[in-house]
């Protein structure tokens, strides 16, 4: 499929370049709303997170910084964690009985909507049956064999339980088939937590003001070397300064983990080259565009296919999952079909396999990703239309649920595209240090979920939709 990358007005941002020439589709309405869940006429009422900040201390007792993985925590971004209690398609509830308009999608995973009455079904009937076998189950090789008519790039494919997981075995299997040690990643791509990846990574890591990690040894990232994201040159640069010596370049295909990236034109096609070129691996890590830029995920949507992939996300339909693929030839060297070891407990368990298939049915049905285009592409312009009107520079774009709005005015624009008083909102504007924890706050009290690292400081995370969130024009 040939890309295209939607976006209008304002400043270019990282791989996004915006211009205020651009035409606005004459389609799309300026009066653009988002359906709240809750009437603009109610926004007065008593609005409180007691109960989500008496969670929140008790946890703070029992687990580091209260939470089990650091970008939920909100430490660098003022307030406290909002403790959800239950989803339902696009929206959610909060244990003091908030109910919000969700932006984040479990980070990617709810891409057909929270708690799908089909998922769900399914799921209970599977649970009778146990929920892990520790042996193998025809689930696994349903689940497989759909990956594999997907991902162009995938022959033979191993779950595991997580895109963490899925990063550290592609990494080993990478130099076990080339023989080297040596590995390419871009500045700001967050391939998980593993010691060799935690090098100018970005989301969490870049979100808590860490540029790595202590605890992780020299030794063990002495063969990770980076370069800029969309920087060919810099690419070119190092292969020939360790010719011979680099097993594999891993790459997000359009980053999501530091800001919404987008490849300029014949970027993977020149990296594709050079993997070719001088003997390395080319890895996909599609732990969050895959199956959400297209079924095939971004090699079939940039029409680019590397020789290794990982997944995660959106195949495993909300619960734990991870899974590597690519060639036969490369994917035989695991074990026990080859000498490189990796296991898990639970990689495979009939509960993620079932999910997965259940998500990817639906994902498979007619329309499913023009129907994700128009409606990220209805909010996202419905935001730069108000922008336009109300007078601000702004930037924004999609590729399918896929999203990026790129400075803090964009959700102001957003909910003064809703009619509400703003009068205080642009006071905030003005503040610095205080400015991400009240705008937090204020999303909060109009019930809207999004990363709140994207709204302030959109180096740092992407947004998401579904095909349960539902957005019209008036």
């Amino acid at each position: 499929m040939a890309a295209s990358i939607n976006g209008v007005g304002g400043v270019g941002f990282g791989g996004l370049t915006c211009s205020t020439k651009t035409p606005l589709p004459s389609s799309r309405s300026s009066s653009f709303r988002v359906q709240m869940s809750v009437p603009v006429e109610d926004k007065k009422r008593n609005y409180t997170l007691q109960k989500s900040q008496e969670a929140f201390n008790a946890a703070l007792n029992l687990m580091p910084g209260g939470v089990n993985s650091p970008v939920r925590a909100f430490k660098s971004v003022g307030g406290q964690p909002i403790f959800m209690d239950s989803v339902k398609g696009s929206h959610m509830w909060d244990i003091d009985g908030n109910e919000y308009i969700d932006y984040v999608g479990s980070w990617g995973p709810a891409i057909i909507g929270h708690a799908d009455d089909e998922v769900l079904e399914a799921l209970a009937e599977t649970m009778k049956k146990g929920t892990s076998f520790g042996s193998p189950c025809l689930l696994e090789s349903v689940l497989a064999e759909m990956v594999i008519s997907a991902v162009p790039s995938i022959e033979m494919v191993r779950f595991v339980n997580s895109g963490t997981e899925a990063c550290m075995g592609v990494l080993r299997l990478a130099r076990t088939f080339t023989g080297r040690e040596k590995i390419i990643k871009f500045e700001g791509c967050y391939h998980g937590h593993a010691d060799p990846f935690l090098v100018k990574a970005g989301s969490g890591v870049a979100t808590l003001g860490l540029p790595d990690s202590p605890g992780v040894p020299k030794a063990t990232t002495s063969g990770t070397l980076t370069a800029p994201y969309n920087d060919i040159a810099a690419v070119e640069s190092l292969f020939n300064s360790n010719k011979g010596e680099i097993a594999a370049i891993i790459l997000e295909p359009a980053v999501g983990n530091s800001g919404f990236i987008t490849p300029k034109p014949d970027f993977l096609e020149a990296i594709h080259h050079l993997t070719k070129e001088n003997g390395a691996l080319l890895i996909f890590d599609e732990v969050m565009t895959g199956f959400r830029l297209s079924y095939g995920g971004a090699q079939e949507y940039f029409g680019i296919t590397p020789d290794l992939t990982t997944l995660g996300k959106v195949i495993g339909g909300g619960l734990p999952v991870g899974a590597y693929g690519g060639g036969r030839e490369i994917m035989e060297m695991v074990a026990p079909a080859g000498p490189m070891y990796q296991a898990g407990t639970l990689s495979g368990n009939p509960l993620a396999m079932t999910a997965g298939i259940q998500t990817l049915k639906r994902l498979k049905a007619p329309g499913t990703y023009e129907y994700l285009d128009r409606i990220t592409g209805e909010l996202v312009q419905g935001i730069l239309n108000a922008g336009k009107k109300t007078g601000h520079a702004i930037c924004g774009g999609h590729i399918r649920g896929f999203t990026k709005e790129c400075c803090v005015k964009v959700f102001t624009l957003l909910l003064h595209n809703l009619k509400l008083d703003l009068q205080a909102w642009h006071i905030l504007l003005k503040t610095s240090r205080r400015q991400l924890q009240l705008l937090r706050t204020f999303l909060a009290r109009f019930k809207v979920s999004i990363a709140v690292s994207l709204i302030t400081f959109p180096q740092f995370e992407a947004g998401f939709t579904s095909l349960a969130s539902r957005m019209s024009t008036s």
